[in-house]
């Protein structure tokens, strides 16, 4: 663009910014100098919106990015636009409280400042209110796509962020030049708009991370014979006891790591960081143990600092990955969870067979160590919140502007203990009353620990049975491992198949049930699997045939683990992490008890009925339930989220009320977009 074009260009912008500044200031009212503001109706972002629309025409078609435009205007104390010969875009602006306000007064600006925050605060309270009303009736998400559709400023389809905006704050830019927010949808500094290589590479170190844990639970379940001597351990119970006690720490540790990892302060890469880095040391001490006592708490730390990423790595894909392409990258995620249970007795097997015991925790600590550089190097934050706090910190450093802000650091400045340790006890409380979650999360949880019974049962069947050797007997494990990676494959595939066409028929509205009809087979397949690896055993057939039916087992099981991942994001974006982290709870407790109870089930039934009845379970968990969310799911989902959101809405409210309060703001009047909302639904 020339500089005659652009300089005419800003000069159209600015005056009628400013127009759209006085009918902002317009329909706050004549209360201005009362402080009490009042929140934009649908009429005022309708004016604001069109004069935007008229005065940023040449400038629209001239901006090859295709950003979201912002306000290209200098206030002066008058209210008055200045025309000045350089641009003051949102994404040229220095962000100075010179090139913001102008030479108006500072009793002026913070008036404007207060002004502006209530009515900020305003807008967002009554969105919770319409959520609220949203979430009192019994709606469809045909009808809620409806409402959203016609009205932008209901926010269903939110992403996993603390308070109910869309786009980051950016709705609020143009009443609030001090608002730091993304600079359009097509912000390359936002996650989503990545290159697909530096998304895949994300992706690839949050799984690597997820692949560590898993390994070091069942690191030492080859060498626990040689433990035993050494320690003195007779008991078959302790034994388990030894190899599940990190699982165990993997249901404690999702009720501090996911407020952390929220926090904008705090953000995914250092809770991902940090607790690689703890489970590394704690691995690398357990080779040092001197007694079974020291070995199980090393044990049992380096679980609860390594769980992290078993909790916040889908997260960290929802930052990175829109709904579509995301299920590829939580299969890939997955892998971790289901691989490294089996990855590691393969390795550990032979280097027991031909090195202290202690060597088994070395090598895994080298390898922990190697993932964790790389991720330290390399992996880069995707939480917006954490992402926009450092651009405003950055601002602020540049411009000497210290009012700069995120709308996140507005929203929680008056955040109280209550809010925290809502945000901590929340997964307990929905594990507890939501039944979706206690459902779909049940028949995981059994599932997980079922595979937590037959590997702590391997050495027992290969060494004892069939007379393997240590290494030959971890080798066993290797059917399992190309179950899960064939069941990824081939499960992907057929779940996006089955969400694609359901989407497509139900006139392009995804529901999050389409994506639960492959967990009626696997609820089948783990249940043959689990009773043809029984049998097998019990009757020492030929090795494969237990093989065959562990791998068969692994299979299903991958289906499992990412239908109820994906379901659990999607059935609540708010509070996915929440969601999440409740089954993983029950995943964990289940993964830990399930094994210790091997051995006196294996006494009693033999592995045949032992495993016999482990597959009825799994039948009865993995095929009821889910044929009766693909046809009840909605309105049982509904009913649920409206339970959840309610809480959420109440302490939302309250913390604005106490912002508000605190800024001297009054309570306005409710926008026309609630009480249309309102009457829509009722």
């Amino acid at each position: 663009m020339s500089g005659e074009r652009y300089s005419e260009d800003v000069k159209i912008s600015r005056s009628s910014s400013s127009d759209s500044h006085d009918t902002i200031s317009s329909s706050i009212g004549s209360d201005y100098r009362k402080n009490t503001p009042v929140p934009l109706g649908e009429e005022d972002l309708e004016r604001v919106a069109l004069r935007k629309s008229e005065s940023h025409g040449s400038y629209h078609t001239s901006n090859s990015m295709g950003r979201r435009k912002r306000s290209l205007r200098k206030l002066t104390s008058s209210g008055e636009s200045e025309h000045t010969e350089h641009s003051l875009s949102r994404y040229n602006t220095t962000y100075s409280v010179k090139e913001i306000y102008g030479n108006k007064s500072e009793q002026e600006i913070e008036l404007e400042r207060t002004k502006t925050r209530n009515t900020i605060l305003t807008e967002l309270s009554h969105r919770v209110d319409t959520e609220n009303e949203l979430n009192n009736g019994d709606v469809s998400d045909e009808e809620k796509q409806s409402l959203v559709q016609r009205d932008e400023r209901l926010y269903e389809d939110v992403d996993d962020v603390p308070i109910p905006t869309r786009d980051n704050g950016a709705e609020f830019t143009d009443i609030d030049p001090e608002l730091v927010a993304w600079d359009g949808d097509d912000d390359p500094a936002q996650p989503r708009n990545w290159p697909v290589s530096q998304k895949c590479w994300q992706t690839f170190i949050v799984s690597m991370y997820t692949l560590i844990s898993p390994m070091s639970s069942s690191v030492c379940s080859p060498a626990m014979g040689k433990i035993s001597e050494d320690f003195g351990i007779h008991s078959t119970v302790l034994q388990s006891f030894s190899v599940s006690i990190m699982v165990l720490a993997w249901a404690l540790g999702p009720i501090f790591i996911a407020p952390l990892s929220e926090s904008d302060k705090i953000g995914r890469r250092t809770v991902l960081n940090v607790s690689i880095w703890i489970i590394f040391i704690f691995n690398l001490v357990c080779g040092f143990s001197k007694n079974t006592a020291q070995l199980c708490v090393f044990r049992f730390l380096g679980g609860l600092g390594g769980c992290a990423s078993l909790n916040v790595g889908a997260g960290t894909l929802a930052d990175l990955w829109d709904n579509k392409p995301r299920q590829f990258a939580m299969a890939a995620y997955s892998l971790g969870p289901s691989l490294g249970p089996v990855i590691s007795p393969v390795i550990s097997g032979f280097v027991v067979e031909n090195c202290a015991w202690k060597w088994v925790f070395f090598v895994l600590a080298i390898f922990n160590g190697a993932v964790a550089a790389l991720g330290t190097i390399f992996f880069k934050e995707t939480y917006s919140p954490k992402l926009l706090r450092q651009k405003a910190d950055r601002l602020r450093k540049e411009t000497g502007n210290p009012h700069l802000h995120t709308i996140y650091e507005m929203a929680n400045a008056n955040k109280n203990i209550k809010t925290v340790v809502s945000s901590m006890t929340r997964p307990l409380g929905m594990l507890a009353t939501n039944p979706m979650i206690l459902g779909l999360g049940s028949f995981m949880a059994f599932i997980y620990g079922f595979m937590y019974l037959m590997i702590v049962t391997f050495p027992h069947v290969f060494e004892g049975s069939y007379g393997f050797s240590v290494g030959i007997s971890g080798l066993m494990f290797l059917p399992m491992g190309l179950g899960y990676i064939l069941g990824t494959a081939f499960w992907t595939w057929l779940i996006d198949r089955f969400y694609t066409k359901l989407t497509e028929q139900n006139n392009g509205v995804p529901k999050p049930e389409y994506r639960l009809p492959c967990l009626c087979f696997s609820g089948v397949g783990t249940a043959v699997g689990l009773i043809w690896y029984g049998w097998s055993a019990q009757k020492k057939l030929h090795w494969i045939m237990p093989c065959i039916g562990s791998g068969l087992f692994a299979f299903f099981f991958t289906a499992v683990f990412q239908t109820i991942q994906n379901y659990l994001i999607d059935m609540n974006p708010r509070l996915s992490a929440s969601s999440i982290a409740a089954a993983a709870i029950m995943r964990s407790v289940f993964g830990f008890a399930l094994p210790l109870a091997a051995d006196a089930m294996y006494n009693r039934l033999n592995y045949g009925w032992g495993n016999t009845m482990c597959g009825f379970i799994a039948f009865a968990l993995g095929v009821p339930f889910p044929l009766f969310c693909l046809k009840y799911g909605e309105h049982l989902r509904n009913w649920a989220n409206r339970r959840a959101n309610r809480s959420l809405a109440n302490l939302e409210k309250e913390n604005f009320n106490r912002l508000k309060a605190k800024n001297g703001g009054a309570e306005p009047p409710v926008p026309p977009a609630a009480k249309t909302a309102a009457k829509t639904i009722s």
